[in-house]
């Protein structure tokens, strides 16, 4: 019992490196706030304070660490820009008129590579070819599209 008393901060370091390990299979970040509690455990064990005083600090910093840094890791981990798949990701690319747009005829505009039908998104335009236009919605496969204002020289 000696030898543990006086190697205690050896037994909080092996508590971390398993809990450590164990996160590796999980990966639910919450084993992982337990390891670091244990190495604050560990460092109040070097300072010299005793063995319950160990055990509140290695509590009190897992349960800080499960409160104040866990969810931000979570966050961060979790959260990323969206993924557009399919023509949404069409939406607010601009594309150029090959054939003229009216609400009348449809027409044609090469967007992203590809030709697509399309009719203005305000009805009372007509699109003349060569314009440039901004695709503002798609609806089956149909590109609803608006002229983009060219800059004068």
């Amino acid at each position: 019992m000696d030898w543990l008393r006086d190697h205690t901060w050896e037994a909080w370091l092996g508590a971390s490196i398993l809990l450590g390990v164990a996160e590796i299979i999980g990966f639910d970040l919450i084993l992982l706030m337990l390891a670091l509690g244990a190495l604050a455990g560990m460092v109040a064990a070097l300072v010299g304070l005793p063995v319950v005083a160990q055990v509140l600090v290695a509590s009190g910093a897992s349960v800080a660490a499960l409160a104040l840094v866990r969810p931000s890791i979570v966050r961060r981990l979790h959260g990323g820009p969206d993924l557009k798949v399919g023509h949404v990701k069409l939406v607010g690319q601009q594309g150029l008129v090959t054939e003229t747009v009216s609400s009348m005829a449809p027409g044609r505009i090469k967007l992203s590579g590809e030709v697509w039908s399309a009719v203005p998104y305000d009805e009372r335009l007509t699109i003349e070819p060569g314009s440039t236009v901004e695709v503002l919605e798609i609806r089956g496969a149909t590109a609803y599209v608006h002229p983009v204002a060219a800059l004068e020289p």
